[in-house]
């Protein structure tokens, strides 16, 4: 998939470059498969079977030099999922001159919900409470997707993404899973919601990279049951719901959302490696040690150094799930310099030792 900025740009237009493209496709082996338009937002997003990204450029070169701002491979399966086709859109319009011209855009508003990782409940509350558990969580959100015309893209156990085409229903959709959902059941599970919105290609390798990412560090941050609304999404939705369900929603200020994404950003770039300490840590976000240790405690109720060390024991739960570690490589891998650190921090946070884990996982 290829992403377009273009100024000013018309649904004629990109229906006149898609045309070209058709007649060009074969010569690049490539099969243009269709397009997102959004007039709106001067985007256009192209899906593309190719055998390289140059070949794209190419193609689009030679038809009409419109050169892609970033190209990344996908599975079709995935953006269907994300965006409800793969094809064009069957209710296209024939003009008179022969061009298939439409308008749909490819902004998309994702749920993302969060949860205790199964193998951690199943520790917790035994096989059989943890399963009733699962049950219950599974069957109130893909009733509430189903409800809210959402399409559930991922179900990786522990959290669902969810795409809506429409601001309202997502947030909608939020707030029924929240109030069906009952209280004991979201404390035990501790359930975490966000909604964010986003474009499918944006500076990420994966589609809807971004989106995804900062609505999962929003989820960290949405305790007690809040849902936590992304401001892409505020400005969607009339101001009146916010105000009458105020006591379900994580309100998050502009500078709130910097902060956030400055923060895990720099987790990000950095987790892995074991040198990178608090002095590090307010170099790379160009803050005092105490600006970093008031801030970082008021919005993730964390000080710096242990959020740098609960980052790190995802990741490394992360790094279990993906493949049989030993507990030595685990420790190097999340950034940790003493396996017996390692161990004692991830007993202290997830209640068992690391091979434990790893031993209830495989």
């Amino acid at each position: 998939m290829d992403v377009h900025i273009v100024p000013g740009v018309k649904a004629k237009d990109v229906a006149e470059a898609h045309h070209l493209d058709l007649f060009h496709q074969h010569e690049h082996g490539c099969n243009c498969m269709t397009y997102w338009i959004d007039e709106a937002r001067e985007s256009i997003f192209c899906l593309i079977e190719a055998p390289n990204k140059y070949a794209v450029e190419e193609l689009h070169s030679k038809a009409h030099g419109l050169i892609p701002h970033k190209i990344i491979e996908v599975n079709s399966n995935l953006v269907e999922a994300f965006l409800g086709r793969i094809y064009d859109p069957p209710e296209a319009q024939i003009s008179n001159d022969g061009l298939k011209v439409f308008t749909d855009p490819s902004f998309r508003i994702l749920l993302v919900t969060k949860m205790t990782d199964p193998v951690l409940l199943k520790h917790q509350f035994g096989d059989e409470k943890a399963a009733e558990l699962l049950s219950a969580h599974t069957s109130i959100i893909r009733k509430n997707i189903l409800q809210h015309a959402g399409r559930e893209v991922e179900h990786e156990g522990s959290g669902f993404v969810v795409s809506f085409s429409s601001a309202s229903n997502a947030v909608a959709c939020a707030l029924s899973i929240r109030k069906e959902m009952p209280d004991s059941t979201s404390e035990r599970i501790d359930l975490r919601i966000a909604v964010n919105a986003g474009e499918p290609v944006e500076r990420s390798d994966h589609l809807f990279g971004e989106t995804i990412q900062f609505a999962s560090n929003m989820c960290r941050i949405a305790k007690e049951g809040k849902i936590a609304i992304a401001s892409p999404v505020k400005e969607l939705i009339a101001d009146d719901i916010f105000q009458k369900e105020r006591k379900y929603f994580l309100n998050l200020l502009p500078h709130d959302e910097h902060l956030l994404k400055l923060l895990f950003s720099k987790l990000e770039e950095n987790w892995q490696d074991a040198d990178f300490d608090m002095s590090d840590y307010c170099r790379e976000t160009a803050m005092s040690g105490s600006q970093l240790y008031r801030k970082t405690i008021a919005l993730t109720s964390l000080p710096p150094n242990s959020l740098v060390k609960d980052f790190r024991l995802h990741k490394a739960k992360e790094l279990m799930r993906r493949r049989y570690y030993n507990i030595a490589q685990i420790t190097f891998d999340s950034g940790f310099t003493s396996a017996s650190y390692f161990t004692k921090c991830f007993k202290k946070k997830y209640g068992l030792l690391p091979m434990t884990y790893l031993e209830l996982l495989h």
